[in-house]
């Protein structure tokens, strides 16, 4: 059975630190990825941290090694399980947007290889949706720090008109 790959590219309207800070709080996977069910973190040892994940597909668990590379990519690397392969995000900068991607190249290790395939079908739809997700999440955040500004600037202005309305009237 051969490798199957996998690549999902979303675009986002931030600059590449929001979407990494989204993107590199790992163990909050499971808020973005259905596949992914539950994270237990075992070692760290700075940008590698190895961990068993929980995932979707009859709740087996698998050990990844994960290597966080800032502000350019996730390598998440499948050591023990049912999946063999890797999964790689990249931030790609254009100016104040990032280009998002995700790239598996992953099958179904020993009798389960047969089903490489048809659980392709389920990592990409689940890897569209995540990255929908992630998208929409930097969104919310971005918005509320616009919105946030332009309250602020409401609310100097009427601090600034009170001043001068008192300042006309003595």
């Amino acid at each position: 059975h051969r490798m199957t790959t996998i690549e999902v590219k979303v675009k986002i309207n931030a600059p590449i630190e929001k979407v990494w800070k989204i993107v590199s709080d790992i163990d909050n996977e499971p808020r973005f990825w259905k596949g992914t069910k539950e994270v237990r973190n075992i070692s760290k040892n700075e940008n590698t941290i190895e961990r068993e994940i929980t995932i979707a597909f009859r709740d087996q668990k698998c050990i990844q090694e994960v290597t966080l590379d800032p502000m350019k990519q996730i390598h998440a690397k499948f050591t023990k399980g049912i999946i063999n392969g890797e999964k790689i995000m990249s931030l790609i900068p254009e100016g104040d947007r990032t280009t998002l991607q995700t790239q598996w190249d992953m099958k179904l290790t020993g009798m389960m290889g047969m089903f490489t395939s048809m659980i392709k079908n389920h990592i990409k739809s689940g890897t569209e949706q995540a990255m929908q997700k992630i998208k929409e999440e930097i969104g919310r955040a971005t918005r509320l720090n616009s919105s946030h500004t332009v309250i602020s600037y409401a609310v100097f202005c009427w601090k600034k008109k009170k001043k001068h309305t008192f300042r006309c009237s003595t």
